[in-house]
């Protein structure tokens, strides 16, 4: 891949920033809606939170695909053909809604999914082009876009919802799929260079070498579990509020302060990386987690929920581009985009699962069972950064 200035590095960043703004606001707005929807298409409504699943499982099962496809035809035409399979999954999802269709809702939702595996390359995409220097910052800048998609997604979906009365939340799904259409008219302003004929034939170490690597394993591990309990929480969450007889407008501004506090720390994150050391800031988001899931346990106020969504995402933050920045030490050029898809194929694969399982363990066992299903996962990867940043504190006294 040829080196792009400094400059040139920067105004791509921020390119890549705007798109990935217009993107989340399609997936917020989506996981805002999903188990609701579900909950009115579903006839067993312990199944209201599939199509969350389903836009998450198409996400775990196209993150190699996508690698790969890039591999081959450069990050670009990716991400071109990632927003184009976005207007496909949204159109399908209004019709679903239209139709009153429950299934067709989550065909739709496992295609636009599948449109999220190539969104999450952005921050890939951004630490590629960027120098070694300012890796964790290029991605934090990226990240930053999703600050837009805190208030934009819920706040298309609070304005959009009654459009097509009696068709409740297809107005919703219309303003979705007109969102990755503005995508692909800014992707026209990104210059991402091209891979050489080096990188596309040169294969590097197997992935089983890559993946023995204490770095690698613990880099999964923050994505995994950061991500995995974000989502566990945050799709129950909607659902529990109802269960709750809170309104549907305090849930939505519950999730577009968690939106709010997943991104904003964007604009420090990297610099925090740079200070302080990728570990320690995994473990300081590790921590916030478990605050989170200690106010969520302790009542079910919408202050509570909404302090606790909050920190939810602040943890997830850390945690995610933390892991981000740490999986970059794992890999040679040649091996990014294989060692990028096994990380990203474990993270939402791991997503999925939380998926799955959110709505079937709140409407069996209650709300408090989700939070408290969270912590063994949120305790072993903080042990996991922890022990490697011992290691390296060891080898460094050693040398």
């Amino acid at each position: 891949m040829t080196d792009l200035s400094p400059a040139a590095a920067k105004r791509n960043v921020l390119t890549l920033a705007i798109c990935m703004a217009l993107s989340n606001s399609a997936v917020t707005l989506q996981v805002t809606l999903g188990g609701l929807v579900g909950h009115i298409l579903a006839e067993d409504k312990a199944l209201a939170t599939l199509p969350v699943t389903f836009v998450v499982a198409g996400t775990a099962l196209s993150t190699i695909p996508a690698s790969m496809l890039m591999r081959r035809i450069g990050r670009k035409l990716g991400f071109i053909a990632g927003a184009c399979i976005a207007i496909v999954g949204s159109l399908l999802s209004a019709l679903g809604v239209y139709e009153g269709s429950f299934w067709l809702f989550c065909l739709g939702a496992f295609i636009f999914g599948a449109s999220s595996a190539y969104v999450q390359l952005y921050r890939f995409a951004a630490a590629d082009i960027a120098p070694v220097q300012m890796k964790s910052r290029a991605i934090s800048w990226v990240m930053i876009g999703g600050l837009v998609a805190a208030f934009a997604g819920p706040e298309i979906a609070k304005h959009t919802r009654d459009l097509f009365t009696p068709y409740l939340f297809l107005g919703c799904y219309l303003a979705a799929a007109a969102l990755p259409v503005a995508v692909l008219a800014v992707l026209s302003f990104v210059t991402i260079p091209a891979p050489n004929a080096a990188e596309i034939s040169e294969k590097g170490r197997p992935l089983a070498t890559i993946v023995r690597q204490p770095v690698f394993f613990v880099a999964a591990m923050a994505g995994m579990f950061g991500y995995g309990v974000m989502n566990l929480l945050m799709t129950a969450t909607p659902l529990a509020m109802q269960l709750c007889s809170h309104p549907f407008s305090a849930a939505a501004t519950v999730i577009q302060w968690h939106v709010f506090g997943m991104f904003f720390p964007s604009f420090f994150t990297g610099n925090l990386i740079a200070r302080f050391g990728v570990l320690r800031i995994i473990i300081v988001g590790a921590v916030l987690n478990l605050v989170c899931i200690a106010i969520a346990l302790h009542d079910v106020t919408i202050l509570h929920f909404q302090l606790a969504l909050l920190l939810l995402g602040v943890g997830w933050n850390f945690m995610y581009i933390g892991g981000t920045t740490l999986l970059t030490e794992a890999y040679r050029p040649a091996e990014r985009n294989k060692t990028q898809a096994l990380n990203d194929f474990l993270v939402f694969g791991t997503v999925a699962l939380a998926s799955l399982s959110s709505g079937k363990v709140l409407y069996d066992w209650g709300w408090h069972f989700v939070p408290m299903g969270a912590v063994p996962f949120i305790l072993m990867a903080a042990f996991g950064a922890v022990w490697l940043l011992l290691q390296r504190r060891q080898a460094v006294a050693a040398a």
